[in-house]
């Protein structure tokens, strides 16, 4: 993808903003419950970090993706959970704090993951026209669209809590609008191909999203957590911060076609989440 206004204006400041949101609902006690849930929140963490791109890397290899495709699905399975994991998880009634802590602690760590994880990625699909990533200066140009903002918003909570409160839903809307833009502009980029990518990539996207689902539930459920870490933990394996793949994408590697399967995830994961929400309200009981 070459570069743009869109891609490289927009896009990154689109992001900013959508973590900024996430960071006005943040405090600094949520970082402090990682030590009074060590359990749920070392099997979300496993979940999302080592289990995630591994479901991701045999998925590539049994659907056959190359290329591109195949780099895309792996930049979404390197990336953490993102605001939309927060909602959904609260939807479903999950265990919100959980959910908002290992959203938070993901982002964190997956800034140093997510260029290793990329650039093993293209070097052994060997993606022609990506070039590898930087370490370092990925590392900072993450952490300007994802810490930064996050951390703005939570210095903006503590020192106005009252207006943080009332822009919330604002902020959420205008993200959610963010966020749809740019699976759009994403879509609309390789319009020519997109049937030909959604039948490619379709299977493979759907299939990411449904097993770290499944990954996360049994985990939880095997080490005997209670039925709101479950879905929480459920939500945070697999739902995916599309939008951060998007950037990594098109505006760190310009590669349009790497963009698509990130799009396609994020328009089916609504459709799954769907479904979780349901088996949490039936679930969970008040």
């Amino acid at each position: 993808m070459e570069q743009s206004i869109l891609t490289a204006v927009f896009l990154p400041l689109a992001l900013a903003f959508i973590m900024m949101g996430m960071g006005i609902t943040l405090r600094v006690e949520d970082f402090g419950r990682v030590l009074k849930a060590p359990k749920a929140i070392t099997l979300g963490l496993s979940a999302q970090l080592i289990l995630l791109p591994l479901a991701g890397f045999a998925l590539v290899k049994l659907f056959g993706l190359t290329g591109g495709l195949a780099l895309g699905l792996m930049i979404l399975a390197a990336c953490p959970g993102g605001p939309t994991s927060n909602l959904i998880s609260h939807l479903a009634k999950g265990d919100l704090a959980l959910s908002i802590s290992l959203t938070a602690v993901s982002s964190v760590v997956t800034i140093a993951t997510i260029p290793l994880i990329v650039n093993l990625s293209i070097g052994y699909f060997g993606e022609e026209g990506s070039v590898m990533l930087p370490v370092m200066q990925t590392i900072i140009q993450i952490m300007g669209v994802t810490i930064v903002p996050v951390s703005i918003g939570m210095f903006i909570r503590s020192r106005n809590p009252r207006l943080t409160k009332m822009a919330e839903r604002p902020v959420k809307f205008a993200s959610a609008l963010f966020f749809t833009l740019i699976m759009v502009a994403a879509i609309l980029q390789e319009r020519e191909n997109l049937v030909e990518f959604m039948i490619l990539t379709g299977p493979a996207a759907l299939s990411l999203n449904l097993l770290t689902m499944g990954i996360g539930y049994s985990l939880a459920l095997i080490f005997a957590l209670p039925v709101r870490q479950r879905m929480s933990i459920t939500v945070e394996s697999g739902i995916q911060n599309g939008t951060m793949g998007i950037m990594i994408a098109a505006t760190l590697l310009q590669n349009s076609v790497a963009t698509i399967p990130i799009a396609i995830y994020s328009l089916l994961m609504f459709v799954t989440a769907i479904g979780v929400i349901a088996a949490g309200n039936r679930l969970v009981k008040d």
